[in-house]
């Protein structure tokens, strides 16, 4: 087992790993716990009371965060010619079709999110393994198969991100960087809160939020009281 850094044993000696802190009081102590020379990113993980395994249980979703996530996401749209003029107009910053699917299957994925339109679902068919587990693949629940990619585009750009829950029943999320003002912070970890509260199954039974945990990256996790989130 490695030795904790000074830096990791300071943050781990500022989190009482036993107490609930309210949202405003995590935001405040994983900024200053968050010893990186990069701007790290604010990680959520909320533990759900779901089961997976049920198709009626699985949570997931999109929500566009109201200060943005931080950091430029690079977006590629696969089109037919005459959504192109759109598609770049509104900000993504690759256009086209063969010519990115070509460079896909020989290994390209310098790209965060892919939005195409319903027709050209059969062509990306084929990408499925390639862009599969990098969470790249487009899928209509996470609006990025649509007919309107301009629009899919700048909502992207202005913060949206989709979630899924993992077969562990956690939902994870980054949620913007530490270096946001407080209230912005807490503002996108509140809206993405309520978000998974509004897709709560109904199907679920017993307590459906059963811990949240704010940290970022490479620091402890701070257990947040769920009953602050809307203080």
């Amino acid at each position: 087992m490695s030795k904790l850094t000074k830096n990791q044993k300071i943050a781990q000696e500022k989190v009482d790993a036993g107490k609930f802190y309210t949202l405003a009081e995590a935001v405040d102590l994983v900024k200053e716990i968050t010893f990186t020379k990069f701007d790290a990113s604010l990680d959520v993980d909320v533990r759900l009371g779901v089961d997976p395994r049920k198709a009626n249980q699985m949570v997931r979703g999109v929500v566009t965060l109201p200060n943005g996530t931080g950091k430029q996401v690079r977006v590629l749209v696969l089109c037919n010619s005459d959504a192109e003029a759109a598609a770049k107009a509104a900000g993504a910053d690759y256009v086209g079709l063969d010519e990115y699917i070509d460079k896909i299957k020989g290994g390209w994925t310098d790209i965060d999110v892919i939005i195409t339109q319903p027709a050209i679902m059969g062509k990306i068919g084929a990408l499925g393994r390639i862009l599969g587990p990098r969470g790249l693949m487009p899928n209509p629940k996470s609006g990025t198969v649509t007919v309107d990619v301009a629009k899919a585009v700048e909502e992207v750009k202005k913060g949206k991100i989709d979630f899924k829950v993992d077969k562990n029943g956690i939902v994870h999320s980054s949620v913007g960087k530490v270096s946001f003002d407080p209230q912005a912070a807490r503002e996108n970890v509140r809206e993405f809160i309520n978000t998974l509260i509004k897709l709560k199954p109904a199907t679920a039974k017993g307590t459906y939020i059963k811990s949240i945990y704010l940290s970022s990256t490479m620091s402890p996790g701070i257990k947040i009281d769920p009953k602050s989130i809307d203080e």
